[in-house]
């Protein structure tokens, strides 16, 4: 990979005046080797091999800072769902397992440590169900573990029992950390389509497909791309998708660089590039306000989606032209809550949770760190799980719900829970009762577009 001076110039005043960073990088760590009829034992393996096989993740990631100048802003390890690594135990709580990962991620210095999950897109194993009824516990009893549960696919369709359950998991995990407006369900995602290969958390873990280590880089800068765009304030759309692409491609070179060299120096397998516009809180990297300068008052208004699917599509394009391995998620984010405009749109009324279902279908995730009333039902949260999936499955696309129903709060309040998971308005969800729906349980079918063979 060769830069000339013009490039090299133009990404220094990206990382210093636009907010472009590398915003994680994630090492996948199979545990597959784990397992043991004892969870004791189990745990402790767990500790004893996260430990060993990232020890010098966090290093690697500040000498590569340093050294490119790119700042690195989360070091991550994700992990083989422990749904499958706690099958062989007899234990039915799975929170000590959760413990290990705590443990084992405070010890080597990460921020975030994902995989405590299950995959049940077409049912349960006796493994799935005990992880999934440890949750509540599990969040409340860590700091930095990661919970995901992938409920269905494009091939599998849904699993309403799943779903049903999902709903009243969360409201469980949101109660179980009350006392600090809910951050339990912040650490908790639930999917359709769920991909494995995911840097970002909170739905990162490794896939049993995925070699016995590997690193993954998430690349982030919607700051660039808005100050790219703000250099064709006349132009026609077409001029907007192609600054965009070629903004996205800069940015992906960007991640390749630090990832290649992170995997060369921790002796692992590279594995690919997420090049997603993931935001901060931080004034100036909103995805929000990459939109409104296309020209939207407000995000949330006439044209957002229309607007959203723009960027996301020339986002992958510009990616997929400067890496062979972009996977993951990639796209553009819109976690309410770690987005300052979104913020902002959701005070002013424009955005409600509605018109960001409808955006969901254009983006790269789902409904994503939204606050809701603490008042909210199970099942009321369980149909928009369903609603959520079932955009993914139609779609062949990834979507995801990480909704927080924060105990005691309701529409007007506002919830704080610092660092880049930011802070969010309560938004208003539909009352009319969906339980009869939701009660009804069982699979809903894959769709004709599954029968690919």
């Amino acid at each position: 990979m060769l830069f000339n001076t013009q490039d090299i110039l133009e990404t220094t005043r990206m990382i210093t005046e636009n907010k472009l960073d590398v915003r994680t990088i994630t090492m996948g760590i199979s545990l597959r080797d784990c397992s043991h009829a004892d969870i004791e034992k189990t745990s402790a393996k767990i500790y004893d091999k996260i430990c060993r096989k990232a020890q010098n993740l966090v290093k690697t990631g500040e000498d590569l800072e340093a050294e490119l100048g790119v700042p690195i802003i989360n070091k991550r390890i994700s992990v083989t769902p422990i749904s499958l690594v706690g099958e062989s135990c007899d234990e039915s709580d799975y929170t000590p397992l959760a413990a290990a990962l705590d443990k084992a991620g405070k010890a080597v210095g990460v921020n975030f440590i994902g995989g405590f999950s299950a995959l049940v897109d077409k049912g349960y194993t006796k493994g799935d169900r005990r992880l999934i009824a440890s949750i509540p516990s599990a969040l409340a009893a860590t700091d930095i573990v990661c919970s995901s549960v992938s409920v269905g696919s494009t091939k599998c369709g849904i699993n309403m029992d799943a779903v049903t359950e999902m709903g009243k998991i969360v409201l469980a995990t949101a109660r179980a950390t009350a006392d600090k407006d809910a951050i339990g369900c912040a650490k908790l995602v639930i999917f359709c389509n769920s991909v494995p290969d995911n840097p970002f958390m909170a739905g990162a873990y490794h896939g049993v497909t995925e070699p016995e280590t590997v690193i993954n880089v998430g690349v982030s800068g919607p700051g660039v791309v808005k100050k790219a765009l703000e250099e064709v304030k006349d132009g026609d759309i077409g001029q907007v998708a192609e600054t965009i692409k070629r903004t996205a491609f800069k940015i992906t070179r960007v991640g390749q660089l630090v990832a290649q060299e992170a995997a060369k120096r921790l002796d692992t397998q590279f594995g690919i590039i997420d090049l997603s516009l993931a935001p901060t809180p931080a004034i100036g990297d909103s995805v929000a306000h990459i939109l409104e300068e296309m020209g939207l008052e407000c995000t949330g208004c006439p044209g957002t989606t229309a607007a959203l699917a723009l960027l996301n599509d020339a986002v992958k394009k510009g990616g997929l032209m400067a890496s062979s391995y972009v996977g993951g998620l990639s796209g553009a984010f819109i976690p309410v809550s770690e987005d300052a405009g979104m913020i902002r749109a959701v005070e002013r009324g424009c955005l409600t949770l509605e018109k960001l279902e409808a955006m969901t279908c254009v983006c790269s995730v789902g409904l994503d760190m939204i606050a809701v009333p603490g008042s909210t039902t199970a099942a009321t949260l369980s149909a928009i799980i369903a609603d959520e999936a079932a955009i993914g499955m139609i779609n062949n696309k990834t979507t995801a719900v990480r909704l927080i129903p924060v105990p005691g709060k309701g529409v007007g309040d506002k919830v704080e829970f610092g660092g880049l998971l930011g802070h969010a308005p309560i938004i208003a969800v539909n009352t009319f009762d969906p339980s009869r729906f939701i009660g009804r349980g069982g699979r809903i079918p894959a769709p004709v577009r599954s029968l690919t063979n």
